[in-house]
């Protein structure tokens, strides 16, 4: 099974607080990008391309290995996603999603999303368990109901999907659409989406404490 890895990374740090792409903030003297390729290389991707924005190609391909596709990035995370489809291998059978901003995953999740497809799964995506509990509430910010945590689960990535039906259900969307994963993409085209077990050292790093915890796990 020949694996693509796409990379999403071309959002800003503004909410890290760095004057930078958040994909080249470094994380123990390494840019975030960087950790993540080597995630899905380890794992068992055989080709990674890397969406950045546009205004920053040269400085991602300053720290990418040779070997690494970098590609500009659109306006939102799917025209960005889209323009990584273009440049996967067209031979690759399965592609994964990566978000550069989870630096930490370990490559056994990555592992367990190519079993999953392996087996047959068209869509998966690694997910954990709601620990706190979870309310609705109003404008007024008053709680009028409590959400069962049971059947609840946060979704990580990487995101692994057949490439034809992913291809597929890109091609079917508006171009305006904008969807926050790309298994919800898949969700819009009817296809099921699997799940497999993720792992709390894949968090997301968002705001500057998500990375001094990360700085503590290297």
């Amino acid at each position: 099974m020949h694996a693509v890895g796409i990379v999403a990374a071309a959002g800003s740090g503004l909410r890290l607080g760095a004057e930078l792409p958040k994909a080249l903030v470094p994380l123990a003297g390494r840019p975030l990008v960087c950790w993540a390729v080597d995630t899905l290389r380890a794992g068992g991707v055989a080709q990674v391309v890397v969406v950045v924005p546009a205004d920053e190609r040269a400085a991602f391909a300053a720290v990418l290995a040779a070997d690494v596709v970098v590609v500009d990035g659109g306006a939102t995370r799917t025209a960005s996603v889209r323009a990584g489809l273009v440049a996967a291998a067209e031979d690759a059978d399965v592609v994964l999603v990566h978000d550069a901003a989870r630096p930490l995953t370990p490559p056994d999740v990555v592992g367990r999303v190519l079993t999953a497809l392996a087996d047959g799964a068209r869509a998966v995506v690694p997910v954990l368990p709601v620990a706190d509990t979870v309310v609705v509430v109003d404008e007024g910010g008053v709680v009028t109901d409590a959400v069962p945590r049971a059947p609840l689960r946060r979704v990580q990535t990487p995101q692994g999907f057949d490439r034809a039906t992913l291809v597929a259900a890109y091609a079917a969307l508006e171009d305006d659409a904008e969807h926050t994963d790309d298994a919800s993409v898949l969700r819009a085209a009817g296809v099921p989406v699997h799940t497999v077990d993720g792992d709390e050292r894949a968090a997301k790093v968002t705001v500057a404490h998500d990375l001094f915890l990360a700085e503590l796990q290297t």
